[in-house]
């Protein structure tokens, strides 16, 4: 880095546990500062009002304001703020829909600390930096899989078989041991990568292609 001063880091993630291991990190590099945190994008627009980070780090899935929606305001109101993506999801429409709200950057919690802090540093510069799983996203919206569900990660393919039994969001919840908003977000998933309008679509075609046994 040419410049003299730390590049200014905000993080933006509902869990506090996520929050506390990301801080590590602003204790091994001397050119990043962590000037801020948030629990959701509505939290992190307010921060933004009274001090600009040169880079966010966003989660997805959040109460109150979503990463996604809270991307687009914040690139529309702080242009020069860059904001990247920090998920544990890959699905296709997610990586698609965060570059279309202004995100630079699409990386997944399970980075390696150097690789997360390389993406910062890119994300400062302007460069953008997608983890490959966003790449693969993007390649496929290109190409597309060759049947539907190919794409279906070993989760989405547990949610599938539920919806296939009939299973409501909050009954696929209490299955699986998550929470409502995450059994939601993973069927929307499951019916966006099969192409399904609703959730007997997504039963018929998951049967039809033997996505569950």
């Amino acid at each position: 880095m040419n410049d003299s001063r730390p590049i200014k880091v905000m993080i933006v993630d509902d869990h506090p546990v996520v929050r506390d291991g990301l801080k590590s990190m602003f204790l091994v590099f001397n050119d990043l500062e962590l000037i801020g945190e948030a629990e959701n994008g509505r939290a992190a627009l307010e921060f933004c009002q009274k001090n600009t980070p040169d880079v966010i780090l966003m989660d997805i899935l959040m109460p109150e304001m979503d990463g996604i929606s809270a991307t687009q305001l914040i690139r529309k109101q702080y242009p020069q703020v860059k904001v990247i993506i920090l998920t544990s999801y890959s699905e296709d429409y997610l990586v698609h829909k965060s570059l279309e709200a202004g995100a630079i950057g699409y990386t997944l919690k399970n980075a390696p600390i150097d690789d997360l802090a390389n993406a910062i540093r890119s994300a400062y510069a302007g460069r953008p930096t997608l983890a490959s799983e966003a790449t693969m996203a993007l390649i496929r919206s290109k190409t597309g899989p060759l049947n539907p569900g190919m794409d279906l990660s070993p989760r989405e393919l547990e949610v599938l078989a539920l919806i296939v039994q009939g299973l409501n969001n909050e009954q696929i919840a209490d299955k699986l041991v998550i929470s409502p908003a995450t059994a939601r977000h993973h069927v929307s998933a499951c019916l966006q990568k099969l192409g399904a309008t609703n959730r007997a679509q997504a039963a018929s075609l998951a049967v039809k292609y033997r996505l569950v046994s």
